[in-house]
């Protein structure tokens, strides 16, 4: 997701997104530890940089 969407998005759906983001990085972690293998190597590391884009917008919009 990119920072422009992030920013043009309103506050309550993006509280929502944060939200499934971090369900969504849960499960993958989840899969991981259980001794599986990420269908997709580099959605763990996506999601997590997507997950602080939008809590620094959050803060950003704070101050």
């Amino acid at each position: 997701m990119k920072l422009k969407e992030i920013r043009e998005m309103p506050k309550e759906e993006r509280k929502e997104t944060l939200k499934s983001l971090k369900d969504e990085l849960l499960k993958q972690k989840g899969s991981v530890e259980m001794g599986g293998s990420a269908s997709n190597p580099g959605k763990i590391k996506a999601l997590k940089r997507t997950i602080a884009r939008i809590n620094t917008i959050e803060r950003e919009e704070e101050i």
